[in-house]
């Protein structure tokens, strides 16, 4: 929860007010319930639904005074500490300022490379899965990061279009992040891919897919008569996205002379 005024709100809920509890200690329903005032069933409801979210989670149980049955005992799951900081985003901006600073500009595109190849590393895309399917995969790893990214077709190919960006505050301070994410969605595919993003007031992201491999083909625009490439050509980026015309050029001409 990086943005304060959601983060204020949010905390002085009384789900907020239990998460702040339980982050400062480990308690019971009782517990709760007399430092907040509620009952024991009202606690409960709010427990459920914070376990249910990933917040909070069950961590054994407590023998209390007397011969009744040993209470839960709650916490926070440390999964959710990320989430309920506001240091991250302060923390990141000062970081890139002070790289960007004592780096020359070479230096910090070979950084965001590499931070880009180790995201790629904790993920997984089948090499047997057809280009259209790497693409596709690609796109949303993008959205799951937050992106809402989708493919469409441009003029020049494949191109990867986010409503959003998920690093907008990064790349704020540091354009050259885009580099990161460009390089990771390369590795996802096993494509090159060139950024186009918008880096304006509310940035957005914009990738396009080139394939090396096929650089003597094209996309067709609309009315133009085309073929499809050869098997292999199909056989690695599958039907959806394999519309393409030749570009013959100079052998095209040479051979209209020689007639």
């Amino acid at each position: 929860m990086a943005f304060p005024g959601l983060h204020d709100r949010f905390f002085a809920t009384t789900r907020g007010r239990v998460l702040q509890l339980l982050r400062r200690a480990r308690r019971t329903v009782d517990e709760l319930a007399g430092e907040l005032g509620l009952t024991d069933n009202a606690v409960r409801s709010h427990l459920a639904v914070l376990e249910r979210d990933g917040l909070v989670r069950t961590d054994g149980v407590r023998r209390m005074p007397g011969a009744g049955k040993p209470a839960t005992v709650y916490e926070i799951d440390p999964a959710a500490e990320p989430i309920l900081s506001r240091a991250y985003v302060p923390l990141l901006q000062a970081l890139l300022g002070s790289l960007g600073a004592r780096m020359p500009d070479a230096e910090l595109q070979a950084l965001m490379k590499d931070v880009g190849h180790r995201l790629a590393s904790d993920r997984h895309i089948s090499p047997e899965a057809s280009f259209d399917d790497r693409v596709q995969a690609a796109a949303d790893v993008l959205t799951e990061l937050g992106a809402e990214a989708a493919l469409v077709r441009g003029e020049r190919g494949i191109e990867l279009r986010g409503c959003s960006c998920p690093v907008s505050v990064a790349v704020s301070e540091r354009p050259e992040v885009c580099r990161a994410v460009e390089t990771l969605l390369s590795d996802l595919t096993g494509s090159e891919v060139r950024e186009r993003c918008d880096r304006s007031e509310r940035p957005r992201c914009h990738f396009e897919y080139i394939d090396r491999k096929l650089e003597a083909w094209s996309w067709c625009p609309p009315g133009t008569h085309v073929r499809h490439p050869p098997a292999k050509a199909r056989s690695t980026h599958g039907p959806t996205w394999s519309v393409f015309v030749r570009q013959r050029r100079s052998s095209t001409a040479s051979r209209t002379t020689s007639r």
